[in-house]
């Protein structure tokens, strides 16, 4: 099957943590930790028990008048298709209006699969309830393989989980055993919340996720074998452990600071990169219905130095949007169509559903809110970018995939425009959030970069840029191209979780003053062939995979970590992980590498500094500090 190859013999270290943390979770629920995996059900059709109304035939909008046996029947066919349909075409977006669903007794318990939304149509969190879970769990290959690495690409937002149901193992917990992609926003958990799924035969390997704008009260918050995680603006009362890489940004009952010189393989703190505050932030536009139950879109606002999520003293602060205003797109759309709507001043929705992009997308108004619902995913047919936008601000997009196309595109999203790189866009910055990029996986495809970032004061929450590992094209370093992931030129761009990975140079490279990135994670491309091939220049092996170039003389990165595993027999190494200028105010906070397996390693982690990562030195080289 396809997965992140090299992991199971990699993750000792975070195995002899979880054991601990199974310990733990044994005496939180009074049950075994070990279950035999269920045989998986085949994949049904699904019919739906209510129409998204004008958001298309694969949205699915619930109230709670209807009956629970029907919601579930629904829920549970979407569920069974998309478990493993991990490069299909099916996208479904889930909605609940206001009100309570499932009960102590009758609780509503389902999981949430591929390219799945789930969101709560309240304006706050409160307005929707499930009595139940919201659960994603292991995929088992076989009885002694159930991992979470491929859980990507699904996502939970706007609702409250008051935690019931369920019996033995799973037992009053909610599971969000996910991997990249996979966001959850603005949910309040009122209960035990696992992030890897311990009731199903091991490995249990997970890689890492994002929650932001969130509230977890009841009990702790169980980390378990997940090597990474950023919590953002939300409230906690707990977190069990960290493996590798943990960040907290502004998040009340967050662990203390601990990240250590002395990983905590070899005996040191927890890696805990915890800011009391985060810098600033805008939370993405969401769906929602008002008192009279008109669909409305509401937009977040603006806050700097924030801690908690929004919501925490009553509606998060922002304006609402009338639906009215907003291009409702489907696959059936020609792009003429999009521009045509966007042109004229109106705002773009995005149906689930896979498009077929004959010319960029070009969004040119300020202000323009652009929004996926259910995954919807972008393909260019012709060697272009999918989607550019002029340097005007207040641009946001969010819940989308970007999929490279046959044809290599300069890049699959561009913001902003080189002309207007410097001007500032403080009071009204553009934002990039929950917007997913693949170059190969779903189809062989190829980009010279992924995502370049013209725009000064943007803000990037939650990105991956993914050349695939695994999937079409993958495998071969002939097949899927592309240099770069992420670009980034503008001035004051912050990023909170950047995830970057497999591209063939430099896989992000910071061009612009005064950048900030909470949170980076990324692996070296796998299947580099030789030496010569992966030089950066005649004297330096490899590329970096955070490259801040020369001439910058400002930037502020925390928890940042980048692995290796060159998978083709052949010592390729990388001379450092981070390259940037050595200079007072380019500063770098809890910083490191690892060797994952295979062969070859990093010989440091920035500059020189930090100690070579192989297979004689596998456990994790830390930096706490730089320079």
């Amino acid at each position: 099957m396809p997965r992140r190859a090299g992991f199971p013999s990699l993750r000792r270290p975070g195995l002899r943590l979880l054991g601990c943390v199974a310990v733990v979770a044994a005496s939180l629920l009074g049950a075994a930790v070990a279950v035999s995996p269920a045989a998986s059900a085949a994949p049904a059709a699904v019919t739906p028990s209510t129409t998204g109304g004008p958001f298309g035939p694969n949205t699915y909008v619930f109230d709670s008048s209807m009956t629970q046996a029907s919601i579930q029947s629904t829920l549970d066919s979407i569920s069974a298709q998309q478990t493993s349909n991990q490069f299909g075409t099916q996208r479904y977006a889930v909605f609940f209006k206001p009100g309570t669903y499932g009960t102590a007794s009758d609780p509503l318990i389902f999981s949430v699969g591929y390219y799945t939304s789930v969101a709560g149509l309240g304006q706050n969190p409160g307005d929707v309830t499930i009595n139940g879970s919201i659960d994603v769990y292991n995929q088992c290959f076989a009885a002694d393989n159930c991992i979470a690495l491929d859980n990507f690409w699904r996502s939970m937002s706007n609702l409250t989980i008051d935690v019931t149901g369920q019996s033995g193992c799973r037992g009053n917990t909610e599971f969000w055993a996910v991997s990249q992609a996979a966001p959850m926003r603005r949910v309040h958990v009122s209960g035990l919340t696992s992030l890897m799924d311990y009731c199903t035969a091991g490995p249990q390997f997970a890689s890492g996720g994002f929650i932001a704008d969130s509230s977890f009260t009841g009990s702790t918050v169980i980390n378990g074998s997940q090597q990474q995680w950023v919590t953002r603006n939300t409230g906690l009362d707990g977190w069990t452990n960290g493996v590798w890489d943990q960040v907290f940004c502004g998040d009340p009952g967050a662990p203390a600071q601990s990240f250590g010189a002395v990983s905590q393989d070899e005996g040191g703190p927890p890696p805990y990169t915890t800011l009391a505050n985060c810098p600033v932030t805008e939370d993405p536009p969401y769906l929602y219905t008002d008192a009279s139950g008109n669909y409305r879109v509401f937009v977040p606002s603006q806050h700097t130095n924030s801690s908690g999520p929004s919501w925490a003293g009553g509606s998060t602060p922002g304006t609402s949007l009338p639906i009215s205003s907003f291009y409702i797109a489907t696959p059936a759309n020609t792009v003429a169509q999009i521009n045509a709507a966007l042109a004229g001043g109106k705002n773009l929705i995005f149906t689930p559903g896979v498009y077929d992009i004959t010319k960029p997308i070009e969004v040119t108004n300020a202000n323009t809110k652009i929004l996926g619902l259910g995954f919807p995913t972008l393909i260019p047919e012709n060697g272009h970018v999918t989607m550019e936008t002029s340097g005007v601000g207040g641009i946001s997009i969010s819940g989308l995939i970007f999929d490279a196309g046959a044809v290599n595109s300069p890049s699959l999203l561009t913001l902003g425009t080189a002309s207007t790189r410097k001007v500032s866009f403080a009071s009204n910055p553009d934002t990039v959030s929950d917007v997913f990029f693949r170059i190969g996986g779903a189809e062989a495809g190829q980009a010279s970069t992924a995502f370049i970032d013209n725009s000064s004061n943007s803000i990037i929450d939650d990105m991956w840029a993914w050349r695939a590992d695994h999937g079409a094209g993958a495998g071969t370093w002939t097949g899927d191209q592309a240099d770069t992931g992420v670009t980034v030129w503008g001035n004051n761009v912050t990023a909170y979780g950047l995830f970057v990975e497999h591209f063939q140079k430099s896989e992000t490279i910071w061009n612009g003053e005064g950048g900030t990135v909470i949170f980076f994670q990324n692996e070296n491309p796998y299947e580099v062939p030789s030496q010569s091939a992966w030089m950066a220049s005649a004297t330096q092996d490899g590329y970096p995979a955070f490259l801040v170039s020369p001439s910058v003389r400002s930037f502020q990165g925390y928890g940042m970590a980048s692995y290796s595993f060159f998978n083709q027999g052949v010592p390729i190494v990388s001379s450092m992980a981070f390259q940037a200028p050595n200079t007072a105010n380019v500063q770098f906070h809890d910083i490191l590498t690892r060797f994952l397996n295979g062969s070859g390693g990093i010989n440091s982690v920035i500059n020189g500094t930090g100690a070579a990562v192989n297979s004689a030195s596998p456990g994790a080289s830390n930096v706490v500090s730089y320079p």
